[in-house]
């Protein structure tokens, strides 16, 4: 026997029966992922006409998940005809990437326009893998017809005070009266002095009156008067040649954005209140909001086109893997993937990474300053350790679950699944970073990594 052969053997036999057998299923499916030859790629031939595209990340911190999701959202640009990329970011800083890859704000780079993400934890997108996709989106759209085009959108919700200024920067321009009616209502939120926490405990403790009412409000009259304001929008000549330019968006793009930093304001609310009722609560409040965001953006991006819009979607795999797939569902949480798959079924098609290790970036502890980290093996007993165990002379791979029903029943069982945040505990890896998962359930497809590097910040 070869002595590759000999240490697989042996590789093998030391794992259970039942890892044994999910074992002898991956080695089967497994394809090897290789960014010169998408074209190619089994994963896109599975993912077919889905519309949303949910592209995961077992840690905020790792650049072979960065550089592989940018290569596959760039395959569903140019051959699946995508034209939205959504990202686990906040609406305001990303829109202001949005103008860019579209040519129609003053900012000389990628690194430029993604400036404005100043909030912890900074690296997160303010990268050099993301600055490169950036780039590469806006050459693409200079060679595009204004259909043709693809966008760059957030869905998160912690950008409450940024999203205010840019409601009220938006009035300001087309209804003055409006824009003071707005005023009001959020100088609810001026005694905190933009800290949130603050807010979300007075109010969740009755200390203060809740600004949730004005929130709501604020929403209800912009959507009540979305064809009236996007009208006098369209007719305000002044600003847009001062700040749209020839190609620049609609009336009606204008008020959308308004209105969804309005929504954001209303939902970042409710989640800073709910934050003092426990993470349940507060993870439903922000994973509801970003698969409503979605769902708007698609409304939108829709409108009016003889087809409905395709969107990659950017986030952490705790986000994207279906959360009835894992042990958290039973404490009542819920998540993006879960809530597109309910309300699209099978226009969604998710995809996780994971690795069982290398190095990362993250923060010792959150408001810390990011560092580059040793990643520790996969635990034994881990999708991570399985997959390490099954990858022996492959070390990058993808495995398709819908299409192998031996496969999806081999990877059925529960097991210990590794997500690292924008914080890595390696002292306390089992309590900090596992939970128990059903791969198969979770994801329609899985990209592994057996050793990857740390995320390069700008």
């Amino acid at each position: 026997m070869p002595e590759t052969s000999k240490l697989e053997a042996e590789d093998v036999a030391a794992n259970s029966p039942e890892d044994q057998e999910a074992i002898a299923a991956i080695r089967r499916a497994a394809a090897p992922v290789d960014a010169r030859r998408l074209h190619e790629e089994p994963l896109l031939r599975a993912i077919a006409n889905a519309r949303f595209v949910l592209l995961g990340e077992a840690s905020h911190g790792t650049e072979d998940f960065y550089r592989e999701r940018a290569s596959l959202t760039r395959a569903l640009i140019v051959q699946k005809g995508f034209r939205a990329v959504a990202v686990e970011a906040d609406w305001p800083d990303a829109l202001r990437v949005n103008r860019y890859v579209r040519g129609q704000s003053d900012d000389r780079s990628a690194a430029e326009a993604l400036s404005s993400f100043t909030r912890f934890p900074t690296w997160m997108w303010r990268n050099h893998a993301t600055a490169e996709f950036i780039e590469w989106v806006r050459q693409h759209n200079a060679e595009s017809s204004p259909d043709d085009q693809v966008g760059f959108y957030g869905i998160d919700l912690y950008s409450l005070y940024g999203s205010i200024e840019a409601v009220l920067a938006y009035l300001d321009e087309v209804d003055p009266e409006a824009a003071k009616r707005a005023r009001y209502r959020y100088g609810c939120f001026e005694q905190f002095a933009e800290n949130l926490q603050a807010y979300g405990y007075a109010a969740a403790f009755d200390l203060t009156a809740s600004c949730e009412k004005a929130a709501v409000a604020q929403l209800r009259e912009l959507m009540e008067r979305s064809g009236e304001l996007a009208r006098r929008d369209g007719e305000n000549t002044a600003m847009t040649a001062s700040s749209r330019g020839s190609n620049g968006p609609i009336a009606a793009d204008a008020h959308f954005y308004a209105e969804q930093n309005a929504r954001l304001v209303r939902n970042a609310e409710r989640y800073y209140r709910s934050m003092f009722g426990g993470r349940i609560p507060s993870w439903n409040v922000r994973d509801t909001h970003m698969a409503d965001t979605l769902d708007a953006l698609d409304g939108h991006l829709s409108r009016d086109r003889p087809a409905p819009a395709r969107i990659a979607i950017w986030a952490h795999n705790s986000h994207l893997g279906d959360a009835r797939a894992t042990e958290m569902s039973s404490l009542g949480e819920l998540n993006v993937g879960q809530l597109m798959r309910e309300r699209h079924g099978d226009e969604c098609f998710s995809v996780g990474f994971t690795t069982y290790d290398g190095q990362v970036t993250a923060a010792p502890a959150w408001d810390r300053r990011a560092e580059i980290q040793n990643m520790r093996p996969g635990l034994e007993g881990s999708v991570e350790a399985l997959m390490h165990d099954s990858g022996i002379g492959i070390g990058r791979f993808q495995l398709i679950f819908g299409t192998d029903d031996d496969l999806k029943k081999a990877l059925a069982a529960r097991r210990l699944e590794r997500a690292i945040g924008v914080i890595y505990a390696p002292a306390t890896e089992r309590q900090s970073h596992y939970f128990e998962a059903s791969l198969s359930s979770q994801f329609d497809a899985l990209i592994h990594m057996d050793r990857t590097g740390a995320l390069m910040q700008l």
